[in-house]
């Protein structure tokens, strides 16, 4: 099992300011929580960044050896955000390009082919997390009835790369879909539906399920109000593996006046905050935004995809999911064999001065320090 943090917490869109990020923060954190041995990390470049890289000879090897020296290592990549995930504004772009189109195939394959220069002598596995093939709307609108055949081709595309990729080099590399709320694979169902019907199982289906998985991230199946065990059974009967999960931790509000005024407070102009209210009858409902949320008469339960530090229990008068993350850990069963666990809470810039704790790196360091803890207690440490 390898715990790490996801660097897209820190700006960066350049190689060079990815650099400067890990030179400040990622080695704090390491002093501070794995003083006798290197910090795994989860890396997040940009689609600019992994250019510049497999550009530069021998860039990757030359990246590993950098961040060696700092005694710091790569497990895995963040896949994701494919531009500036720091710019002014990022909302719906970081779902563009999605995986209907051919820029999303080629920056996954040149992150595998930089991801296993990165990885350390002898590592057998490495993951790089991705988007769920696009926002639902924008990827349905641009791509028609085809959207969905169309990104299943490009998937398998990939994989068959990342097969090549073991057979010559030794080591197993995964892409793994990340459902999120407001995206075409939003829960469990939606991503073995996907599997069952589109990436056709009669092809190649042993190599399709190794080398595409899925990335479990506890905060966007919070925020879908999906039960933390139930998803991962859903994984496990379809014979879909878990390739990582993203250790993250929502927003939850009761409804009341109070929890509403800081509710309002988070409701920022640079990511998108989906939010879900679960009313007395069972049903959810679900708004594109927090500001979309708060204009309706929505009553409930209201949990908002608002990354924040996941070993806080409570913000002030809001509660946090972090139970979540217990349950999570508690439903995970040895057979499911999910060996990357990342820490990714990228918000800590855009929340309220009172809830930021320390220094960003004592932050992350705090987080790593409790899950580690969840962890242990859960058996899986």
């Amino acid at each position: 099992m390898i715990l790490g943090y996801c660097t897209n917490v820190h700006a960066g869109a350049t190689l060079a300011e990815t650099k400067a990020s890990l030179e400040r923060h990622a080695v704090r954190v390491r002093e501070l929580v794995s003083p006798q041995a290197p910090l795994p990390l989860g890396l997040w470049l940009s689609a600019r960044s992994a250019h510049a890289l497999a550009t530069e000879p021998d860039g990757p090897r030359r990246l590993r050896d950098w961040m060696a020296e700092r005694e710091l290592s790569v497990f895995s990549l963040n896949g994701f955000p494919y531009g500036d995930f720091h710019q002014e504004r990022v909302k719906e772009l970081v779902y563009q390009p999605n995986w209907g189109d051919a820029r999303r195939v080629e920056y996954t394959l040149q992150l595998a082919d930089i991801l296993i220069d990165l990885l350390s002598d002898g590592t057998a596995e490495g993951s790089i997390s991705t988007l769920p093939l696009g926002w639902r709307q924008m990827f349905f609108a641009q791509g028609g009835g085809a959207a969905l055949g169309v990104s299943a081709a490009n998937l398998e595309r990939v994989a068959r790369h990342l097969a090549d990729l073991e057979q010559r080099r030794g080591v197993c590399v995964h892409v793994d879909l990340e459902p999120e709320p407001g995206c075409a694979l939003e829960r469990a169902s939606d991503v073995t539906g996907f599997f069952a019907n589109c990436l056709r199982p009669g092809t190649d289906g042993d190599r399709l399920r190794r080398h595409i998985r899925v990335c479990h991230d506890i905060c966007h199946s919070a925020v879908m109000f999906e039960d933390q065990a139930e998803a991962l059974a859903t994984y496990r009967a379809a014979g879909i593996r878990v390739g990582k999960v993203q250790v993250s931790s929502a927003v939850e509000c009761d409804g009341s006046e109070r929890g509403f005024r800081l509710l309002r407070a988070l409701d920022e102009p640079r990511w998108l905050h989906q939010t879900c209210v679960l009313d007395g009858t069972g049903e959810v409902h679900f708004f594109s935004d927090l500001e979309a949320a708060l204009d309706s008469t929505a009553h409930g339960v209201w949990r908002t995809h608002f990354h924040v530090p996941v070993s806080a229990g409570a913000l002030g008068v809001l509660g946090t999911t972090q139970r979540q993350i217990t349950d999570c850990f508690a439903a995970i069963r040895p057979e499911d064999g999910i060996e990357h666990f990342e820490v990714e809470t990228y918000a800590w810039g855009a929340l309220p001065m009172e809830h930021r704790g320390g220094s960003l790196s004592d932050s992350i360091a705090a987080e790593l320090i409790w899950t580690s803890k969840a962890l242990d207690s859960a058996g899986l440490g």
